[in-house]
């Protein structure tokens, strides 16, 4: 029987994985396919170029198209085809980053200086309204269980989610992230919050939000339902880092909050954390977040500096601490994730992730709805930011 270039990509994907762990965020398709492939020899990187470029010259413009072009990039990359950042980044998520001129971070600051109470430097007093704001940490489990259940209540308004669909929530330490999802398959989830670092009430609601409703696990459901489910498309039961998906997921995570955090929602969101015993506001804490916005371009500059100007670490330390208002701690980790090989390109899609997809959901008539149900590709998002 002659393959689908859906079954195809499919196997190309989870080969892929076999060279480089972590290229398959998640797989939910037939388990004897994945059997199939993990008894197979273990493919050379030049045989998925080969394969990668054959689909490519069968497919024709589409969210598939897409979604293969990032894992020939991958393979290519892996098989020492040289290509400077910028074309690998675009080659990944459909995106070309830029230096963003150091003036929109000078604004932000300006912004910010008008907004901190306190005294001390702008970075100083940030830090201090972040303590001011900490969860206790006694308090951070209830508080997300509280959260989680709020917001699958709210989405449920937004989306259809189905009976039987929900989170196994987890808590753990010690680990490099904030908050992990990983999709189960079969509507369920596995949501990981990190507690052993303190998180602002504002923050803590983000990163609930932004894992589970109206973020990753709504997406991920509603695409079982809609597209595996609904129209028996196979390719979406794999959900692989190096493509567009990561881009669109992510953006999709990070305008989750905003979408939620307004109207009587809000009010309910911000009586959980004052619960906590925070004083918390949530209108000041967004107003801050929106502030500061701006300074995260500074990350994707700092790739850039990195790896395709020359600079040291201690320069990009520096430059983060200045732009990105951060401390030395954590831009030694921003500095770890951009040049681990396995994350070093993917920080880009939290900012343009965000600032395209809420273009798109701005614009586009029941934009955000599509996103969690409909394969949008990232040309969409771009043809809505214009």
């Amino acid at each position: 029987m002659t393959e689908t270039v859906a079954e195809r990509y499919v196997r190309l994907g989870l080969r892929l994985d076999r060279l480089v762990e972590g290229t398959v965020d998640s797989y939910v398709g037939p388990p004897e396919l994945a059997a199939e492939v993990a008894a197979e020899k273990l493919p050379e990187a030049h045989e998925l170029v080969d394969q990668a470029d054959a689909l490519l010259a069968e497919l024709p413009e589409s969210w598939l198209r897409d979604q293969v072009t990032g894992l020939r990039t991958s393979a290519g990359m892996l098989a020492g085809e040289s290509r400077s950042y910028t074309d690998e980044v675009h080659g990944y998520y459909g995106v070309r980053p830029t230096m963003t001129d150091e003036a929109v971070f000078a604004e932000a600051h300006e912004n910010l200086d008008a907004l901190l109470p306190g005294t001390g430097s702008l970075a100083e007093r940030q830090e201090q309204w972040h303590r001011s704001m900490w969860v206790p940490a006694d308090r951070v489990e209830g508080a997300v269980v509280a959260i989680l259940a709020e917001a699958r209540a709210r989405t449920g308004q937004l989306v259809d989610l189905p009976p039987g669909e929900g989170v196994d929530l987890e808590f753990v330490r010690d680990v490099p992230w904030n908050g992990y999802n990983s999709y189960l398959g079969g509507l369920r989830g596995k949501v990981e919050i990190n507690v052993s670092r303190p998180m602002t009430a504002y923050h803590l609601l983000h990163l609930v939000l932004h894992e589970t409703y109206p973020g990753h696990q709504a997406e991920r459901v509603c695409k079982e339902v809609a597209l595996v489910r609904g129209q028996g498309r196979l390719e979406e039961t794999i959900v692989l880092e190096p493509t567009p998906q990561s881009l669109i997921a992510e953006g999709i995570g990070e305008i989750a909050p905003e979408t939620l955090l307004r109207g009587a929602a809000g009010d309910a969101f911000a009586r959980i954390m004052r619960d906590t015993g925070v004083d918390f506001d949530l209108d000041r804490s967004a107003t801050l977040a929106r502030a500061a916005e701006a300074c995260g371009w500074s990350s994707v500059n700092a790739s850039l500096m990195l790896h395709e100007q020359g600079a040291g670490e201690a320069e990009v330390t520096e430059y983060l601490r200045r732009w990105w208002l951060v401390t030395a701690e954590e831009a030694g980790r921003a500095i770890r994730f951009m040049t681990a090989p396995e994350t070093r390109t993917y920080g880009f899609n939290y900012p343009a992730g965000k600032r395209l997809c809420r273009a798109y959901a701005a614009t586009v008539p029941d934009g955000f709805r599509r996103l969690l149900t409909e394969q949008v590709r990232v040309g969409d998002l771009l043809g809505a930011s214009v």
